[in-house]
């Protein structure tokens, strides 16, 4: 369970330093869901 935590904690940290904002982070995703979308 604590590894669990720890890979969580990692993971987060990376996605906050790759967009740089929370927005960014907000932004990633809406981008990733409209691409998926486009595929059906």
């Amino acid at each position: 369970m604590k590894f669990a935590r720890q890979a969580g904690l990692v993971a987060l940290v990376a996605l906050l330093a790759g967009c740089g904002t929370i927005d960014g982070v907000g932004q990633d995703i809406s981008g990733a869901a409209r691409t998926v979308q486009s595929w059906f």
